[in-house]
Order: structure tokens, then C-alpha cells, then sequence
């Protein structure tokens, strides 16, 4: 029993399933207790639920099939602990800047678009050291949420640990071809429109800007050092690298 949306971020409902035959047994119209209630006492013949970890639909299991065992099934489990392992590495991610040697960012080395989010990123930086400067003060969240103008869930992630931001240029579409774009670049081909074209006959789907922007950052760091240029995963690629066996690497 889990839920569905109609609808997302604005109408859910609840999805019923026979886990051993794989098939839908019903639908119903939203995910309230009563109404999961309702329907469970109509089946008393139900030994086992399988759900997930809010608390609504195991308080409608507990009162219409007291006797019955509650489970949780093998997606939510796995779900579950992906999450609660990628928040820990978000919450490390200034450690394992510190320990790639990559611990500051050298504006001149981006784009003008780079820049727009760095300066997002250095705001949002400013205002989690004002949170936790009060957390550790002990104002309490509800006059930290007053002070600071902060939504109360966010305020809450800081006090937790949570809520840190890393910045990335925006490589992402490029990651799988840049041993291409390195040796077009050490041939001689330093024009981002040519190496966009030449990356296309290669499959590559993504933009001229992105190539472009690739071809001015990497223009701008020929007189940089390596050091400065080492690049910090995304928390959740560094993620996916620790659960990966070594020789799948």
C-alpha cells in the first residue's frame, strides 16, 4: 500500500497492490487514515501489509487488522537507506573538498553565467553561517525563522547539520566526453564552436553553451595551476562511487 498522485504536489491518492500475483487490486481516491481504514476492514483476510515508513497507513493497518504483520518492502528499504547515505556524504562534502585540495574557487576562472551562481552560492553560504552562529547561541528556530526571514524547514536542516551547498561549474553533460574535448584541445582546436560540432558527430546531445563555456573556462586556466583546477564531485556521483565495487570503478 503506498501512495500516488493524481496529480503531483497537488492531488494524491492511495494504490493498493498484490505483491505476489504483481498486480493492482485497487484505488483509492485520496490517502487519508479513515478512508485506507475503511477499506482494510472490508478485508480481513489480509495477513501481511507492506508499506511505507509514514505513520498513516500503518495507524490504518494497526486499527482495521490489528492481527496482521507490517512490513516494509524491498523499494522503500532500498530507497530509505540511499537517502539517509547521500545525506551523510552532503553533510561530509566539506571534508572531502578539503581532503581533494580543492578548497577555494577562483572567479576568474568562470563564465559570466558560472559567476550569476557563484555569487547565489556565496548568499546561500552567508546565510547558513548566520543560522548556525545562532543555533549555537541557542536562539531557538521559531526566533531564528523570525530573525533571518528563513522558511522554519530550512532553519531546521542547518540546526541538524543538513543544508550545506557545494558549488560546481556546470559540466555535467560534458563529463563523458572530456577525454575527447582534452585531445582536440591539445591538437589545436581551442574554438568552441568547432569542438561543439565535432562533439556532435561523436553523439554528443547537449548545447553549443555548454562546449562554449567548457572552452572559456578552460582557456582562462591555461596559466593555473592544477591544484586550483581539481574538480569536487556532485555528493550524490561521490555517492554512487563508494557503493560501486572497486573493480567496476
Amino acid at each position: 500500500i503506498d501512495d500516488w498522485a493524481f496529480r503531483r504536489n497537488h492531488r494524491y491518492g492511495t494504490i493498493v497492490c498484490d505483491l505476489e500475483r504483481r498486480r493492482i487490486v485497487t484505488l483509492l481516491p485520496d490517502r487519508e487514515t479513515a478512508t485506507v481504514r475503511a477499506w482494510l476492514l472490508k478485508h480481513p483476510a489480509i495477513n501481511i501489509v507492506s508499506r511505507d515508513r509514514g505513520g498513516g497507513y500503518g495507524e490504518a493497518a494497526a486499527k482495521a487488522l490489528p492481527n496482521a504483520i507490517q512490513v516494509a518492502d524491498r523499494w522503500h528499504l532500498m530507497e530509505n537507506a540511499s537517502a539517509a547515505f547521500l545525506d551523510a556524504v552532503r553533510r561530509s562534502m566539506n571534508r572531502i573538498r578539503t581532503a581533494i585540495g580543492a578548497t577555494t574557487i577562483d572567479p576568474e576562472l568562470l563564465t559570466c553565467a558560472e559567476k550569476l551562481r557563484y555569487q547565489g552560492y556565496l548568499r546561500r553560504q552567508d546565510s547558513h553561517a548566520v543560522v548556525t552562529a545562532l543555533v549555537s547561541d541557542g536562539v531557538p528556530l521559531k526566533e531564528i525563522v523570525r530573525r533571518t526571514g528563513h522558511s522554519r524547514n530550512l532553519v531546521r536542516q542547518i540546526s541538524r547539520g543538513g543544508g550545506t551547498d557545494m558549488f560546481r561549474t556546470r559540466q555535467s553533460t560534458l563529463d563523458g566526453h572530456l577525454p575527447f574535448l582534452d585531445a582536440q584541445w591539445s591538437g589545436g582546436c581551442r574554438n568552441g564552436a568547432e569542438l561543439w560540432r565535432r562533439l556532435k558527430g561523436q553523439g554528443f546531445k547537449g548545447s553549443l553553451r555548454v562546449v562554449a563555456e567548457w572552452a572559456t573556462r578552460r582557456r582562462r586556466a591555461e596559466t593555473i595551476s592544477h591544484q586550483q583546477l581539481q574538480k569536487v564531485p556532485a555528493a550524490r556521483t561521490i555517492a554512487q562511487l563508494m557503493t560501486t565495487k572497486r573493480d567496476h570503478l
